[in-house]
């Protein structure tokens, strides 16, 4: 059997992930639209009822299911590129194309992809409030603080996988007695 240096299958799995992603939401589930509407809407109704628990008078608009209220005033509007789709399919494709065991991976694509939803969930209120309090600062904490925390965060989580999960199996080879 062929046996490949652990960079070059990284590699070639990762564009293998990648054709996947490019072709089936590239050019079908971009395309689409609804799998992007049903998670902006999720993104903003959620954000809102956080909003809501924290005192603050927030709402998804009724016209538009992806734009946040504050005070019956448009605050925050999530677009697809917003939503986290991509965030999942990045994570998930480094851990998929690294090695490690199967068993730790069908768990730990899962809980990273919630805590990225989550940490996504928490930067969207972050803009309400940013928007709130000091709107003059909202596109540059938009385009760079909130992108520099949520790629950070993703990147901790490649490196538990990394450090702490993948390497498990790897770093005890079996032993073979001799007799």
């Amino acid at each position: 059997m062929l046996t490949l240096h652990p960079l070059l299958r990284f590699a070639l799995i990762s564009v293998v992930l990648y054709l996947v992603w490019f072709f089936g939401y590239e050019h079908y589930l971009a395309l689409d639209g609804r799998l992007d509407a049903v998670l902006t809407h999720n993104i903003a109704a959620v954000s809102a009822a956080i909003l809501r628990l924290l005192g603050f008078p927030a709402a998804v608009s009724p016209a538009q299911a992806n734009l946040i209220l504050l005070a019956n005033q448009p605050t925050v509007f999530i677009g697809a590129y917003c939503d986290g789709m991509v965030l999942y399919a990045l994570f998930s494709g480094f851990v998929l194309a690294f090695p490690g065991g199967g068993w730790h991976k069908l768990w730990f694509i899962p809980l990273g992809v919630l805590l990225i939803y989550s940490v996504n969930i928490l930067r969207i209120v972050a803009l309400c409030l940013n928007h709130q309090y000091s709107h003059q600062t909202v596109d540059f904490n938009h385009h760079y603080t909130f992108t520099f925390i949520v790629y950070g965060f993703i990147f901790l989580l490649w490196i538990w996988w990394a450090t702490r999960l993948a390497t498990r199996n790897a770093a005890s080879p079996v032993q073979h007695a001799h007799a």
